[in-house]
């Protein structure tokens, strides 16, 4: 080997040298940088007949794509489940624990025991306000409650609209990324840096909305929802959030956008097309998904959950039961005549017969809008208009009931009777369940609980919408009784203050009355049911709140924990470790120092060379 080819090895070595200094000082330098990804300088050996020596090609950049895809998808799953988390966590901490002061499982105790005060000391005026006051107390939680509700979905609402905003900005920084990926002048340096950049705005994107990305061999790349609509590629799409204003309960999701009363999401792609993308269930995951699912279904549940309490409340104070008067026929059939005079719209009659010594229980609403289903707890609940007259009412029954004989024998009389000497259907119980029409001279019940412009509540379903939709919201007590707290005790004009009558049918109506929610089982597939006396409703939601803030938690950190081992393992792929990189240096220094010596003896021996001649 000449001294001409040690020369230009020795040479070449240095610029190699230089190179990997350059790139080792920008990666120490951004060792704390996020999202910076290690570099390393592409070396290739130049082999020809005379000599064989290094050259440096561009720089190679630390990159895994399947990893990455698996962060940004974790990046999603995580930010969804943490967003529901943190505002559910919020909504327990106003609901309050089990038995703590102010919860809804306490307050409600404390109306009760009020109650049986009266019951015990009915003419003592202080127990009366005593009740009074605990049912004031009740009303107000409900109250707040779902005032709290409301205002978490109207936050969940300007949250959605922040994210959309800077959810467009980052898709469009990534556009420009993508434009200036495919300009060929770059040096490697910034190609580099713009390809961190890159990797950081896929990774913020997914933050807010669940994608797939495609890294193409020229550095762009290309987003996609999970469920395949297209973000970035040729062109990018825009999202726009059209607010709802104030949100109540009554302000709920519609798939027919000209009904939906919350604020529309939508996507229109380069193309023009634009996509509800709630409606049609195009986010699967990520921040906004899950504002989306908190705002249309989470807290709406929750607020559906307290128009059931205030729904029982309401009913177990202000419901008149008129039990069925035994009938026949005079040919061995018997059971039970039903007077239907009192009806309004969302009263019941309830009835309960045996078939082949299987039990059976029937509950028939006084609705507009027919139905005919199997509730939570097994009983047949039909919804049939029973304000027309009772021979058409009892006519449609029969054909329901072939194996009874339902008729009517009279205006607002509904007769029903076994199979009689048959005797494989018995007719056991009947009821017709009715709402209080006055404080006194009206029975023992009462509208204490009304609903606005001291409204009677009778859980009317025909009114639009129905009158159980926000009642938590709207619940009050009925100012003649705070005005006169004797109305608690006398049931007749000029009654007595020592009758504990209606105090202790109010106590068996809380203990006894049992409520189902959700209606139809099959309309609210995937809905807590809640059954029971409105004690034991009461509890059940407690109980649902709390367990579902544990679950949301739990998922919350199981995830984040996925997340912290992929990130992990990316640190370690991606990472700079300064004590490597100081490791290197030595080598890059010993290297240098060959190199530079070997110029330095070429340099010597050339000189000695040319100095002789």
């Amino acid at each position: 080997m000449g001294l001409t080819t040690s020369l230009t090895n020795a040479v070449s070595g240095l610029r190699v040298n230089q190179d990997s200094l350059d790139i080792l000082s920008r990666n120490i330098g951004n060792a704390g940088t996020p999202g910076y990804h290690r570099q390393s300088l592409n070396v290739i050996d130049y082999n020809s007949q005379d000599s064989s020596y290094a050259r440096s090609q561009g720089t190679n950049r630390a990159f895994n794509t399947s990893l990455q895809t698996y962060y940004t998808r974790q990046v999603s799953d995580t930010a969804n489940s943490g967003v529901q988390a943190a505002y559910l966590d919020r909504f327990q901490g106003f609901l309050g624990k089990p038995g703590a002061a102010g919860s809804l499982d306490t307050v409600f105790s404390e109306l009760q025991n009020a109650l049986k005060g009266i019951a015990t000391s009915p003419d003592d005026y202080n127990s009366r306000a005593e009740a009074v006051a605990s049912a004031q107390s009740m009303v107000e939680t409900l109250n707040r409650l779902s005032n709290t509700i409301q205002g978490m979905r109207q936050e969940t609402e300007g949250q959605i609209a922040s994210n959309v905003h800077n959810l467009n900005g980052m898709l469009n920084s990534l556009s420009e990324v993508n434009s200036r990926m495919l300009d060929l002048g770059m040096t490697d340096g910034a190609r580099a840096a713009l390809l961190d950049q890159r990797d950081r705005l896929v990774s913020s994107v997914a933050e807010l909305i669940d994608v797939r990305a495609d890294y193409r061999a020229d550095g762009t790349v290309a987003l996609m929802t999970r469920s395949g609509v297209g973000l970035i590629d040729n062109g990018v799409s825009t999202f726009k959030f059209e607010s709802a204003g104030n949100l109540s309960p009554n302000s709920l999701f519609d798939p027919d956008p000209a009904e939906t009363k919350v604020g529309k999401m939508t996507l229109t792609t380069p193309s023009g097309l634009t996509i509800d993308l709630v409606a049609q269930g195009v986010l699967q995951g990520g921040e906004l998904g899950g504002l989306i699912t908190l705002r249309d279904r989470t807290l709406v549940e929750a607020q559906d959950q307290l128009d059931e309490i205030a729904a029982g409340l309401a009913q177990a104070f202000s419901t008149i039961k008129s039990p069925g008067t035994a009938a026949a026929d005079g040919t061995g059939a018997a059971g039970l005549d039903l007077d239907l005079a009192n009806m309004r719209p969302g009263n019941d009659i309830l009835f309960s017969y045996s078939e082949g010594g299987v039990d059976k229980r029937v509950r028939i609403v006084n609705t507009t809008e027919p139905s005919d289903y199997i509730d939570a707890t097994g009983q047949r609940v039909i919804g049939m208009d029973l304000s027309v007259d009772s021979t058409s009412v009892a006519s449609r029954l029969d054909a329901m009931f072939p194996s009874l004989a339902i008729s009517s024998t009279g205006p607002n009389n509904l007769r029903i009777l076994d199979d009689g000497a048959a005797g494989t259907i018995d007719v056991k119980t009947g009821v017709v369940r009715t709402t209080s029409s006055g404080l006194q001279g009206a029975g023992l019940g009462l509208n204490l609980f009304v609903d606005q412009g001291n409204a009677a509540f009778t859980n009317n379903l025909d009114t639009d919408p129905p009158q159980k939709q926000g009642f938590a919201a709207r619940i009050s007590i009925n100012p003649a009784v705070v005005a006169d707290n004797r109305l608690l005790v006398q049931y007749e004009v000029g009654g007595t203050l020592g009758d504990a009558d209606r105090a202790d049918y109010i106590i068996d109506q809380l203990e006894k009355m049992n409520f189902v929610s959700g209606g139809n089982p099959a309309a609210n597939s995937g809905r807590f049911q809640l059954t029971g006396n409105l004690g034991e409703v009461i509890s059940q939601i407690v109980g649902f709140q709390g367990s579902s803030v544990n679950a949301a938690i739990t998922k919350r950190d199981d995830r984040q924990l996925t997340l912290d081992t992929i990130v992990d393992q990316m640190q370690t792929e991606y990472g700079v470790n300064i004590d490597e990189e100081m490791g290197r240096l030595m080598e890059l220094q010993n290297a240098y120092a060959a190199n530079a010596r070997v110029v330095s003896v070429v340099k010597e021996l050339l000189d000695a060379l040319f100095a002789s001649t």
